[in-house]
C-alpha cells in the first residue's frame, strides 16, 4: 500500500447523481460487495469484473441488479464508465486500473490506497432525504465510522419526516411567494423552528 506523504489540497465535497451512469467495480469479494451496495442504492448501472464473486454479488447479478463479467480486468472494461472502484487483493491489478482510468479521465478509487483515489467513500448518516457525509480524506476511515455512529444517535428517524415537511413547505412557498428574499426568510424561520422542536424532543432544549 502506498501512502502519499505530501500535503494534499482540501477535497471538494459534493453529492453526485449517479442514476443511469456506468460505474465499474473491479473485484467481487467482501470489500467490493460493500462498495457495490453503496452504488446500487443511487440507481447507478453497476458493472463488475472479477474471475470469482461472493454469493451475494452472484445473486445480485442473477437478479439483474448488476452485470458481472467473470474475467480479469482489461483497460477496455472502462469504456463508457463514469467512475471505477478497484477492490481486489492484488496491488498489480490496482496499479493497472489506476493507470488505465487516468489515461481515460475516469474517476478512480483504489481501496486502502488514498494516493490512488480521485474520490473517497464517505461514512454516511441517512434519514430520508437528509444525508450527513463524513470524510477523513482516506486518513482514518475508522474515525469516520465512529463519528457516523455518534451522529446516528443525535439524528433520529424523526428528521426524515421533518425534512419532508420542509420540502412541502418550500414547494408551496415557490408557488405562492414571488419574492426571493421573502422565500429565503420563510425557509430560515421554518428550519430554526424545526431544529428547536427536534432539540426539545431529544431532551436537549436550547
Amino acid at each position: 500500500m502506498r501512502i502519499n506523504a505530501q500535503p494534499r489540497l482540501p477535497l471538494f465535497p459534493m453529492f453526485l447523481r449517479l442514476d443511469g451512469k456506468v460505474c465499474l467495480v473491479v473485484g467481487a469479494g467482501k470489500v467490493a460487495e460493500g462498495k457495490i451496495q453503496g452504488l446500487l442504492v443511487t440507481g447507478a448501472k453497476v458493472r463488475v469484473v472479477a474471475p470469482d464473486a461472493t454469493p451475494g454479488i452472484a445473486r445480485l447479478a442473477r437478479a439483474g441488479k448488476l452485470r458481472w463479467q467473470a474475467k480479469r480486468f482489461q483497460p477496455a472494461d472502462l469504456a463508457k464508465a463514469f467512475l471505477v472502484v478497484a477492490a481486489t487483493s492484488s496491488a498489480e491489478v490496482h496499479e493497472r486500473v489506476w493507470r488505465a482510468a487516468h489515461r481515460r479521465n475516469v474517476f478512480c478509487n483504489v481501496v486502502d490506497d488514498p494516493a490512488r483515489c480521485d474520490f473517497f467513500y464517505s461514512a454516511v448518516v441517512r434519514r430520508g432525504s437528509l444525508q450527513i457525509a463524513i470524510s477523513t480524506g482516506g486518513r482514518s476511515p475508522a474515525l469516520a465510522q465512529q463519528l457516523r455512529r455518534h451522529l446516528e444517535r443525535q439524528f433520529g428517524a424523526e428528521y426524515a419526516e421533518w425534512l419532508a415537511e420542509l420540502g412541502r413547505a418550500r414547494r408551496q412557498s415557490l408557488a405562492t411567494e414571488p419574492r426571493l428574499e421573502k422565500r429565503k426568510e420563510l425557509a430560515q424561520q421554518l428550519a430554526r423552528r424545526g431544529l428547536k422542536e427536534m432539540r426539545f424532543r431529544n431532551g436537549n432544549e436550547a
